[in-house]
């Protein structure tokens, strides 16, 4: 008898894990922050400064490193002037997952993102990992990222066939998908 409920402990909590049904899919106000946050990686691919930076929060704050912090609009432009730029690094990402709060105005947006290395003689030409993004919604309506830590990770270096795959990863908001 003991043994059987062991098994069971062992096997009921996987079976129950792999009958999860899936997440539900994103409502409007969610499609609404994946379409901001793909604007915003859009800003930086086009390297857009003003589209860049009419997408931030005026108290926006992104970690730039492990020990630095850039606080404020203006500090995020200057922070992110060469990221913008594209000139020796170009950064990509997408959102793959974004949660609003209810009526909060407020939301996260999640995914993967990667950077190429420019220079010539690069030893990792590729490097990627996932962010993590904090949107407010102001009065009128709009999004803006208020927090940005770069999904708290470090990258790690990448193949091309990965990033080919990133890449092609890239869809719209599936609950506009399925309309």
């Amino acid at each position: 008898m003991r043994s059987t409920l062991l098994l069971a402990g062992v096997f009921f909590p996987a079976f129950a894990m792999a009958q999860q049904p899936p997440p539900p899919a994103p409502n409007a106000d969610e499609c609404a922050v994946w379409a901001r946050e793909s604007s915003f990686a859009k800003s930086v691919e086009d390297h857009d400064a003003n589209a860049f930076a009419e997408h931030l929060h005026a108290d926006a704050s992104f970690i730039s490193g492990r020990d630095s912090v850039a606080r404020g609009r203006e500090a995020v432009i200057a922070d992110w002037t060469p990221l913008i730029a594209g000139k020796d690094v170009r950064l990509h990402w997408y959102p793959d997952a974004v949660t609003v709060n209810g009526d909060s105005g407020v939301a996260v947006s999640r995914g993967p993102y990667w950077m190429e290395n420019l220079a010539p003689d690069a030893k990792e030409k590729w490097m990627a990992g996932r962010f993590i993004s904090t949107w407010v919604r102001d009065a009128k309506g709009t999004w803006h990222v208020l927090y940005d830590g770069g999904g708290g990770n470090v990258p790690k270096p990448a193949t091309q066939e990965e990033i080919d795959k990133l890449a092609a990863g890239r869809k719209a908001c599936p609950a506009v998908a399925k309309q």
